[in-house]
């Protein structure tokens, strides 16, 4: 695709093109969201306004203006653009748009824009045919991915072009562009209205991608004039999930889901999981309320409830969504089958509450720190190196005198913490001086498992725990 951008021609395309490809700005000021990026001043702005020869990798989520970005910066000058599909194109079609480049600037001085859609499916052998291109400015390269540039193109590349993050447009930002859409004359001109539950509808389907929602008001634009909630749903063939995410339901589903994985209900936590998925939630808010969870209502009953969530949070901010869905989804099935326990939370929150009654108290002498001269002049030291003794523990005083004997962590003896409180209290006994070393059975009883041990008959009587 070569252009420079004739605005006859480029209102003949309109007249045949989707929604969504007439609807593109054609200046700077006609984009919607990425102000950081916009803004006065703001890095892609300078780039466009002053005709600078930097590549830049745009990154971000699908609908959010990377097509649109790339191709103002042709405009701006009027530069020629061309665009590759890193789907379709190969090494020969790469070397052949940069022979092209370099004639034409060589010729007449015209500078030309490469756009790269999906550059992170370039091979090595394909990144690497652009950097001397790069390098010497043969062409303003401008990449677009969906996936984290540092993971997905080469660091010579990377470290040769301005690395620009776009963030998913808002809701505020996609109902501008829907509305802008309905009235514009390279639009639906006025000619077509939408009730404001579909309008709200097609502002939860977007998610933050204004292509999407540009597409499902064409599609119901087709078949009437005046568009209903009930005809938006016919034409996008997806039903309305009832959800506001500043809302009450926001709050009822999110309550729903925590409290099914707490109750163990896989299937229910699947449910409204789903319905986040479907309304828009933002998947950051789930893998967080993930992430809590796995230490306030599982713990130490299995250690790998914390890995899994935290896994999850990062493989979403690594491949983003959708494919993060199944992350999450893995996540929400290991930590609602998992055993639960709430000691965790109980153990600092009782712990907060002496401090915050002034149980506090100064660090026994023999704990202090006793690197410095004079230190044992003042009474500091007398600490019993615990490895010096058997079981790698040794009765001493650790808690300052107000909260000796205070016991804040009390395992509820579900799956993993069956083994813990054993150990705890082989532990306890010996700080104490109850007794002499740890039980050797007691000292390496404790092993943190991916699999959690299996629950006794007396557990599956309780029901705290998956059968």
């Amino acid at each position: 695709m070569e252009s420079l951008f004739d605005a006859a021609e480029q209102d003949a395309a309109d007249r045949v093109a989707p929604l969504a490809v007439r609807m593109r700005p054609r200046t700077i000021d006609e984009v919607v969201g990425q102000q950081h990026l916009l803004g006065p001043g703001a890095p892609l702005r300078r780039l466009i306004e002053g005709d600078a020869p930097l590549s830049v990798v745009l990154w971000g989520p699908p609908g959010t203006g990377k097509t649109t970005l790339a191709m103002l910066i042709a405009r701006s000058t009027q530069r020629r653009f061309r665009e590759l599909s890193a789907v379709t194109a190969g090494v020969k079609d790469v070397r052949q748009v940069v022979e092209e480049a370099k004639r034409a600037l060589g010729e007449t001085g015209a500078q030309t824009v490469l756009f790269v859609d999906e550059v992170h499916r370039f091979s090595k052998t394909q990144q690497d045919a652009l950097l001397p291109s790069v390098e010497n400015r043969w062409v303003t390269l401008v990449a677009a991915t969906t996936e984290n540039p540092f993971f997905s193109v080469i660091s010579p590349l990377l470290s040769r072009s301005l690395l620009l993050t776009l963030e998913p447009l808002s809701d505020e930002d996609v109902r501008a562009v829907v509305t802008r859409a309905l009235a514009s004359e390279r639009g639906l001109k006025g000619e077509v209205t939408v009730d404001d539950d579909a309008l709200d509808h097609l502002v939860r389907l977007a998610g933050g991608d204004a292509r999407r929602s540009l597409t499902a008001l064409e599609a119901a634009a087709g078949a009437a004039d005046h568009v209903t909630l009930e005809l938006l749903e016919q034409a996008v063939d997806r039903a309305a999930v009832r959800y506001d995410r500043d809302g009450d339901q926001h709050y009822d589903v999110i309550s729903g889901f925590i409290k099914s994985i707490r109750g163990s209900d896989v299937d229910a936590a699947m449910h409204y999981l789903a319905r986040m998925f479907e309304a828009g939630e933002d998947p950051r808010f789930i893998a967080r309320r993930l992430v809590v969870h796995a230490s306030e209502d599982i713990g130490m009953a299995d250690p790998s409830a914390l890995q899994v969530a935290v896994a999850a949070a990062q493989a979403l901010e690594l491949i983003g969504m959708p494919e993060a869905r199944i992350n999450l989804a893995q996540a929400t099935i290991h930590l609602t089958l998992a055993p639960k326990s709430n000691a965790v939370i109980a153990a600092v929150d009782s712990a907060l509450a002496d401090v915050r009654a002034g149980r506090t108290g100064t660090v026994p002498q023999h704990l202090r720190d006793s690197h410095y001269a004079g230190a044992r002049k003042i009474g500091v030291g007398g600490y019993r190196y615990p490895h010096d003794f058997p079981g790698g523990v040794v009765a001493q005083q650790y808690a300052p005198d107000p909260v000796v004997g205070r016991e804040y962590y009390s395992p509820r003896g579900l799956g993993v913490e069956r083994v813990v409180s054993q150990r705890l209290a082989g532990l306890r006994e010996v700080l104490r001086g109850d007794r002499g070393v740890v039980p050797e059975d007691a000292a390496d009883g404790f092993r943190p498992r991916c699999n959690p041990p299996k629950p006794t008959p007396d557990e599956l009587k309780q029901k705290d725990v998956p059968g």
